[in-house]
């Protein structure tokens, strides 16, 4: 939460915005911290007064190490995890145990599996035989993609590209004003001000005219933004309000998992979604980092009903009691729209059996004959996905990476930063947006192939928590979003082997935190 306080400096009054993290919040990292150090605590006594304990905690972390290293989990997740099992005796197998995957409770999968169940039926048999007979290459990508994320394939379905969120903005409350079934929003970020107020307002009066409202917030993602009851205040407005994972102060993977999507449906046949959370500095009405440079894309058409699933299953699971699906969620719609999409939902395992954002980059890079224009926040990735953009650069194919050139995290700008040398070597051209900062997630393959989304080139977005985004082949918004990369790079300063090297103690730094890079 943010509050202003006024007080008089000589003659002058002064504003000052203090930032405060209420008291739910609080207790809930208290009560992990005590639940941690007591389970420690506990078993390193044990270890101390009782015959052979120590033997069987050096068996457990023997058996945690044998386990890490046989699993299919990707390498550089393991190495860090290793690292505070092997360094940190008792304490680095009890936080294995606690933290290396989150445990869902049966409840949690059954009510999943009906949300999932209950969602739209689509047959897009006819629809992938046309487009094979197109492009056999846009085919693979949109056939693995819709495998691997249970999603389908559209067409039909018009999309629009907006560079500015202020630009998104407008069109946002123009279409809320129109909705007259239902809205729905999920965000990882909601913060009073202009934006949001002028959202809510239009949703306070729609509820009171019977349009269902339901939004879904990340109870991390909001908890310095908003109060710790705000789902309940709400509620008493009329609208249908949760957090995404309730923070409940469990030693466990809570903190990751978290709900990164933003979306936006209103009456089943307009959707949002994109980089832009919804506060202020993303429409450049407040600034923090420069000028917020950010994008998002709005669909009109059956499209759409992939964010409404990806919506419905994330409230209903968050809820207390399994919502009824209402029929109408899902309208037929006779929008008409070029080329072809597929919206996906993408998140952590088990629940997702594969990495769907990252197989899908790589993809767009396999297939790239000319060029792949990226723009992302933050630039942390694995070996696996650093490799294959390194082996596109080298067979020719031109690959720029916009990143900021204001960062808004310092220990993580410098761990983007670890990656330039490597990447530059290989013929990567790498740029950083010098007017501030750019939030925009955008992946732009040959002027043909495009994903736009929630997705950062990090291991928040490509591992750890709940995104969603949009592929798209033939669409007429690929040209615009080409524009608007091309249009950015003016803007950018290209890294080079020449430009300013780290002194040592960065050098030093990079390496250490790099190591922890998976965790972040």
């Amino acid at each position: 939460m943010k509050r202003t306080i006024r007080y008089n400096q000589g003659k002058k009054t002064v504003e000052k915005e203090l930032v405060y993290i209420p008291a739910r919040y609080i207790m809930a990292v208290m009560f992990t911290v005590i639940e941690i150090l007591l389970v420690i605590g506990i078993l390193v006594l044990l270890c101390i007064y009782v015959p052979y304990m120590y033997v069987a905690a050096l068996l457990t972390q023997i058996f945690c190490v044998v386990k890490l290293i046989s699993s299919d989990d990707n390498p550089d997740y393991k190495v860090p995890w290793l690292f505070f099992v092997l360094v940190l005796p008792v304490a680095g197998f009890m936080l294995y145990f606690m933290f290396y995957s989150r445990k869902h409770k049966r409840k949690y999968i059954k009510r999943l599996n009906i949300l999932k169940d209950k969602s739209y039926v689509r047959d897009d048999s006819e629809l992938f035989k046309e487009l094979k007979e197109k492009n056999k290459i846009a085919y693979s990508q949109a056939k693995m993609l819709c495998d691997i994320s249970e999603s389908h394939l559209f067409s039909d379905t018009d999309v629009k590209y907006f560079p500015l969120g202020e630009q998104m903005w407008q069109s946002m409350l123009t279409d809320l004003e129109k909705a007259q079934k239902f809205i729905y929003m999920e965000y990882f970020i909601i913060e009073h001000g202009e934006f949001w107020d002028s959202v809510l307002n239009i949703l306070k009066k729609k509820a009171e005219n019977g349009v269902e409202v339901k939004i879904v917030f990340d109870d991390i993602g909001c908890m310095t933004t908003l109060p710790g009851n705000y789902a309940k205040k709400l509620r008493k407005l009329g609208i249908e309000a949760t957090t995404f994972s309730r923070m409940r102060g469990n030693a466990d993977n809570e903190f990751n998992n978290r709900s990164h999507r933003k979306i936006m449906v209103i009456d089943g046949v307009v959707g949002y979604t994109g980089g832009i959370n919804i506060a202020d500095e993303y429409i450049n009405k407040k600034e923090r980092f420069g000028h917020w440079k950010d994008g998002g894309i709005r669909l009109e058409g059956e499209g759409v009903w992939e964010l409404t699933k990806l919506f419905y299953i994330d409230y209903g699971t968050n809820v207390r009691e399994a919502p009824e699906l209402k029929n109408y969620i899902y309208p037929e719609c006779d929008k008409k729209g070029k080329g072809y999409i597929v919206p996906f939902g993408d998140g952590p395992a088990p629940l997702y059996t594969r990495n769907v954002s990252k197989s899908t980059i790589q993809t767009l890079l396999s297939v790239a004959t000319d060029y792949v224009y990226m723009t992302t926040p933050y630039l942390i990735i694995d070996n696996d996905l650093c490799q294959d953009i390194e082996n596109t650069a080298l067979r020719g194919v031109d690959i720029r990476i916009i990143v900021p050139g204001i960062p808004d995290k310092k220990m993580v700008s410098a761990m983007t930063k670890s990656f330039y040398h490597r990447l530059i070597a290989a013929g990567v051209k790498i740029y950083e947006y010098t007017p501030g900062f750019i939030h925009s997630k955008l992946y732009l393959a040959d002027g043909k192939y495009a994903m736009a989304g929630t997705v950062n080139l990090d291991y928040r977005s490509l591992v750890h928590h709940f995104e969603n985004g949009v592929w798209m082949y033939d669409c007429d918004c690929i040209k615009d979003i080409e524009t608007d990369i091309l249009e950015t790079l003016k803007k950018c300063d290209q890294i080079t082997k020449s430009s300013k090297k780290p002194n040592a103690f960065q050098r030093i730094f990079r390496a250490c935190i790099r190591i922890f890079a998976p965790l972040m």
